[in-house]
């Protein structure tokens, strides 16, 4: 194992000034060996070129390099943190570079510009935002994305809620996106003693690699979708399905679907024909 050259982060800290910031969900991730950890999880990582997300002080940034990635780019929403990435770039001038935007805006395609190696996203993702992103990701089109793979840091509780399956309390919209497109799983569980400042709750380590889903369907079509089905998801599925008109009852009938069930008991697959139907 390679030894960092920089400084530890939590001098890099003290030297730039940063603390966590409350309202952009920063829990800063300090011990290089689990960054490692998470960076070795990337696939094919000698010849990725890896969207970081919300690199903070460049604690998986750091990580990234130090286990072999090609190249990283990083684009960060809070300027306190240039100083620090600023130190990166000029340890790794050909490996690493940054933007300062809202990477929830950026088109990522265009910061990791044209080249041979192999996209793939990692990223310490804000628990405030974790679900805006994910369903920024897996929605897109085309599909499969330009993207090979994410590895993301997130709540425990929204990691349970992308691998969750039927009749689970955890089986939601954010299941049936994530598992009718891609294959999500979870790597390893953080506790909060490895952040600062500690967060109350335990995170998880998530990858999604894309697959092939069912032909028919928009990523923004099962989006709205799985968004109306489980909005209400005490309601029978002939109550929850009404606004999509009189023929639910018909629909619901020729895919041997009992109306009187929940929302939570229908299968990816289940829910995917109905969507075909009733949105098409």
């Amino acid at each position: 194992m390679s030894a960092d050259p920089l400084p530890p982060l939590r001098e890099v800290i003290a030297a730039s000034g940063l603390s966590a910031k409350k309202s952009l969900g920063q829990n800063f991730l300090l011990d290089l060996n689990i960054t490692r950890k998470i960076a070795r999880a990337v696939p094919n990582l000698e010849n990725a070129h890896v969207l970081e997300v919300g690199p903070g002080p460049g604690g998986l940034a750091r990580g990234l390099l130090l286990e072999g990635a090609a190249k990283v780019t990083a684009i960060e929403k809070d300027a306190r943190c240039i100083p620090a990435l600023e130190q990166i770039q000029e340890h790794y001038p050909e490996r690493f570079c940054y933007h300062i935007g809202d990477a929830l805006e950026a088109d990522e395609k265009d910061l990791l510009g044209e080249g041979n190696l192999k996209p793939q996203i990692a990223a310490n993702l804000p628990y405030n935002i974790a679900s805006a992103f994910l369903v920024k990701w897996l929605e897109g089109e085309p599909w499969p994305p330009f993207w090979h793979s994410l590895t993301v840091m997130l709540q425990k509780e929204v990691a349970l809620r992308l691998v969750a399956g039927p009749g689970t309390r955890t089986y939601g919209r954010l299941s049936v996106l994530a598992q009718w497109r891609s294959t999500p799983r979870i790597l390893f569980h953080i506790p909060p003693e490895a952040f600062t400042p500690k967060p109350k709750v335990t995170s998880s380590v998530i990858q999604i690699i894309p697959s092939h889903p069912a032909a028919g369907l928009t990523g923004k079509e099962i989006s709205a979708f799985t968004q109306t089905l489980f909005g209400q998801r005490r309601k029978i599925l002939r109550n929850v399905l009404r606004p999509f008109g009189e023929t639910v009852g018909d629909v619901l009938a020729t895919e041997g679907i009992n109306p009187g069930l929940r929302p939570e008991n229908l299968s990816v697959e289940e829910i995917c024909r109905l969507a075909k139907k009733l949105i098409n």
